[in-house]
């Protein structure tokens, strides 16, 4: 009996070459973020003191947060007004082990995993089967409720909050002992900003990036711009939600470790729903399911109260004003998800445009040709 495969008709038109080199959009912007992950890496090394530090690592903090908003936000399409409870779930939990259990806080990351998933699927279980408002209605209940439960329980210091956390430490040796290499001292708040540097600015970001690109990713895009549509071409709707929302609860929950150690002190009055809100902007301005875009908005939303402090009083003014902007002139956000840069291609010079690098605008049809047959 002969073995009979099916194979691929071979493609009528040639396909033309991509381009190569520094100008494909993929290698250039890889090459940009890498440039900027050393600066970002490199910043000690040109100031040290502790206020660039401790900002440095607020909004390195900031980034990781927005990277877990935008997976339920601009790839899911589903508004969370809570996502601060994520926050504040991750952030109580290593707090509490660390404390009363004496748990180092690199080995309350596992619980804060754990805690984040079952957090995720109770509060995403019985409401992400809502849509639009009503989700957003729903979220912002839940994450009242999260604060509020931390603001009465003993456990958790009450409004007091939870004081006294320890920084990271590995085999018995701990950040805040300091580190020498070569000469240079590196004190407790420098090596958790490298450490920050490397998980919310590198592999947060390079996670957020792939599950985008992934066949999930593809699922919660499809959701996200018709989910009557994916259901019927066979999409989970239901599972696949709930899947965005458990890994952006995830990402919340361990930046809530890092924002513990960073300021060894936590208290409900950390986690109101304005946080969640400034959060939701950052993304939206930036540009919803865009990394380049999410990162500035979350760079944005974070230095420009430290740059606008001489304005404290009037700062959120400023941010609503910048928000309403930039929904009328800008609404996609600052750098949308399909944005490329004009002087990048995705083909050569002289080779037919790719998908990828927009659509020209649209010719009309010569008016001398007969078109009453395909009309009719």
């Amino acid at each position: 009996m002969t073995d009979i495969r099916l194979q691929a008709p071979a493609p009528t038109v040639e396909r033309p070459t991509p381009r190569k080199g520094l100008l494909n959009p993929k290698t250039f912007m890889n090459l940009v973020g890498l440039v900027l992950f050393l600066f970002a890496f490199l910043l000690p090394f040109i100031n040290a003191t502790p206020y660039v530090i401790s900002i440095g690592t607020s909004a390195m903090i900031y980034i990781m947060l927005a990277m877990g908003l935008n997976i339920v936000v601009g790839y899911a399409g589903l508004l969370d007004l809570g996502y601060y409870a994520f926050f504040a779930v991750g952030a109580y939990t290593a707090g509490v082990l660390n404390t009363l259990l004496d748990m180092p806080l690199i080995a309350t990351i596992p619980f804060v995993i754990v805690a984040c998933i079952l957090a995720g699927l109770i509060i995403g279980g019985p409401t992400l089967r809502l849509r639009s408002d009503y989700l957003a209605i729903v979220t912002l209940g839940f994450g009242e409720i999260i604060r509020l439960t931390a603001n009465n329980l003993e456990v958790t210091g009450g409004p007091s909050g939870i004081s006294g956390i320890d920084t990271f430490e590995f085999f018995g040796w701990s950040f805040a002992d300091g580190l020498t290499i070569g000469g240079i001292e590196f004190n407790g708040k420098i090596l958790l900003y490298f450490l920050c540097v490397i998980v919310a600015g590198g592999a947060a970001i390079i996670a957020a990036s792939r599950l985008g690109k992934g066949k999930m990713g593809r699922a919660w895009r499809a959701i996200k711009d018709d989910e009557d549509a994916a259901e019927a071409m066979g999409v989970n709707t239901y599972t696949t939600k709930l899947g965005a929302y458990v890994l952006g609860a995830v990402f919340g929950g361990l930046a809530g470790v890092l924002m513990a150690a960073h300021q060894t002190a936590i208290s409900p009055t950390s986690f109101v729903f304005l946080n969640s809100a400034l959060l939701l902007m950052a993304v939206v301005l930036g540009g919803m399911g865009s990394i380049p875009g999410v990162i500035v908005g979350a760079l944005l939303v974070s230095l420009l109260p430290e740059i606008l402090r001489d304005f404290s009083d009037w700062r959120f003014l400023v941010f609503g004003v910048l928000l309403v902007v930039m929904m009328i002139f800008r609404p996609q956000g600052i750098w949308p998800a399909t944005a490329i840069l004009p002087f990048l291609k995705s083909r050569a010079k002289g080779e037919p445009p790719s998908p990828k690098d927009g659509f020209s605008a649209h010719e009309a049809p010569d008016a001398n040709i007969d078109l009453s047959k395909e009309q009719a």
